[in-house]
């Protein structure tokens, strides 16, 4: 079978840069390994960690905030496997959306492993040992990232577990050691923490959300600390052994001391890795780099000029808005069309509680480019609608130009930032300045009044309300 396009892989990236290539009026084939389609992020990843995000911040707040609000609720409990099971129907729901657009836009759907015979042709392996080959005039390479491990940690996926066994235990842990202070590990520690469990949480570099700006970190740090987190920044971890049902890390702080953790599970989230194994890219001569990473040029080709790449799987953050919007870009550029992506406006996103959220550059950025800067930040604590919500933790931080005032960088932590981010992130896209924002009327009361605020603030050294 003939197809304009092969998509190899059904995460967000690939299923996205199929819909929008059939928009296109392409006959387009999408390969998928397991049974449903989705990806890492809707089955076992984005999706299914907000469903347990937003379960055990429901019972957080019963235990912690429902008192002062007036309701009353006699110790509050939790069915911890009605919240997996919830989380399973979220993800069920949310796979069975992306069968219906692939039948919607009429793509052709195989389930096995893809991997290339030649460069035109991609043979699929079906579970059960057959297999048939289907001919593709472009390929696109989707099949995102797996998570990673240091060489001397032994993943019995029991006790010592991935993200992807963090999503699914039968039980709140008791002590449960993270290892990696980044998105996945906070956000997972925050679902236990908030269930119960005492979280430590061993972070290499000097500060959690190691790539994020530094008062993002800092500020982030304080409210996850108050809220029973336990943090261990500047720590190497040297071994991880299990006994039994105990666990036990050993790690170097930054003084050269050795200092022991144990606990009944551990998280290991120390990023993910670009997933390739099976692909066959040696048959084509499609080059990887030292990362792992397929190398690609700016409209996302591989050095195969027919075979693209897109999502984890290539270089920058492994972020599933990132791969959508390169599967869009292929899909418009394999079109014909003229699209562009400017990866400097991709919002990086932490959904705890707090939430963090970021666009443009850090002021740790700005610094070592030597470009002049103003600052401006506003607190959510001087907002009437965070303190009518109780949701008093957390700044917004405008980073702008110091001659053009242009806006830079804008850094959040606070209620509802993962949404209000992107107020930002239009604003830049369209080249505002701090002054554009502040002179915007933003609805009162609202969280957005922070942004305006900040703009403000970045802008001529005066926020209204602080």
């Amino acid at each position: 079978m003939k197809y304009d396009i092969i998509v190899i892989g059904s995460g967000p990236g690939g299923y996205i840069a199929a819909v929008r290539a059939s928009q296109l009026g392409k006959k387009v084939a999408i390969i998928e390994k397991y049974s449903t389609l989705g990806g890492t992020c809707l089955n076992v990843g984005c999706i299914p960690s907000k469903a347990l995000l937003d379960s055990s911040h429901h019972f957080y707040d019963a235990v912690h905030h429902f008192e002062e609000h007036g309701i009353s609720v006699e110790k509050p409990s939790f069915d911890f496997s009605k919240m997996i099971e919830r989380k399973a129907n979220v993800v069920e729901t949310t796979t069975a959306g992306i069968k219906y657009l692939m039948d919607k836009n009429k793509i052709d759907v195989f389930e096995g492993l893809g991997s290339f015979e030649d460069a035109t042709h991609v043979k699929i392996t079906k579970n059960d040992g057959s297999s048939e080959i289907i001919e593709g005039a472009n390929i696109i390479i989707a099949t995102g990232s797996k998570p990673a491990n240091l060489p001397f940690i032994n993943l019995d996926k029991e006790r010592i577990i991935t993200s992807t066994e963090a999503l699914k235990l039968k039980e709140v842990p008791k002590n449960l050691i993270v290892i990696g202070g980044g998105v996945i590990g906070l956000e997972l520690g925050s679902v236990y923490a908030r269930l119960g469990a005492n979280v430590q949480v061993i972070e290499y570099a000097p500060k959690i959300t190691p790539t994020m700006d530094g008062d993002i970190s800092k500020e982030l740090q304080k409210v996850l600390k108050k809220q029973g987190m336990d943090f261990f920044v500047s720590h190497g971890v040297k071994s991880v052994e299990r006994k039994g049902d105990e666990i036990t890390v050993i790690a170097t702080n930054k003084k050269g001391e050795e200092v022991t953790f144990t606990g009944d599970y551990c998280l290991v989230s120390v990023g993910r890795k670009p997933y390739t194994e099976g692909l066959g890219l040696e048959k084509v001569g499609v080059k990887v780099n030292e990362k792992g990473q397929v190398d690609i040029n700016s409209h996302l080709q591989t050095n195969v000029s027919n075979i693209y790449a897109i999502g984890d799987v290539v270089k920058g953050a492994m972020l599933a808005h990132k791969a959508e919007e390169e599967g869009v870009v292929v899909a418009e550029f394999i079109a014909g069309e003229k699209p562009h992506i400017d990866y400097n406006l991709i919002p990086g996103i932490v959904y705890t509680w707090p939430e963090v959220a970021a666009v443009g550059k850090t002021e740790e950025e700005l610094i070592a480019a030597k470009i002049d800067y103003k600052l401006g930040k506003f607190s959510m604590r001087a907002l009437g609608r965070s303190r009518a919500s109780g949701d008093i933790d957390g700044f917004v931080k405008v980073l702008a130009d110091k001659k053009t005032d242009e806006i830079l960088g804008v850094h959040m932590v606070g209620a509802r930032v993962a949404d209000l981010i992107m107020e930002a992130a239009v604003a830049m896209e369209f080249r505002a300045s701090a002054e554009d924002l502040a002179r915007i009327c933003h609805g009162h009361p609202t969280y957005a009044e922070a942004v305006k605020e900040a703009a403000k603030a970045a802008w001529d050294g005066k926020p209204l309300n602080a």
